[in-house]
């Protein structure tokens, strides 16, 4: 596991707020959800965890500096 500075951990915070859609690019875990699963984030944690639920009923968390997802906004996707 990776440290996090207070200043890192503050950053995700805001780029991962409560509320926001992600998409999983990668998860370093057998139980993962599928690459390209789509989800809600309900927190960050104090090591810089993405807590996460999962469309398809998961809720593992991405792990800081492990696991990769992108904030996605399904509002705008598709429109020209």
């Amino acid at each position: 596991m990776k440290l996090i500075s207070k200043e890192r951990l503050a950053h995700l915070r805001k780029q991962y707020p409560s509320g926001a859609r992600v998409q999983l690019i990668w998860m370093d875990d057998i139980q993962a959800p599928p690459a390209g699963t789509k989800g809600t984030v309900w927190g960050v944690d104090d090591i810089g965890s993405i807590m996460v639920q999962w469309d398809n009923g998961s809720s593992l968390n991405v792990v800081y500096g492990v696991d990769a997802c992108i904030v996605i906004d399904e509002e705008t996707r598709g429109e020209a």
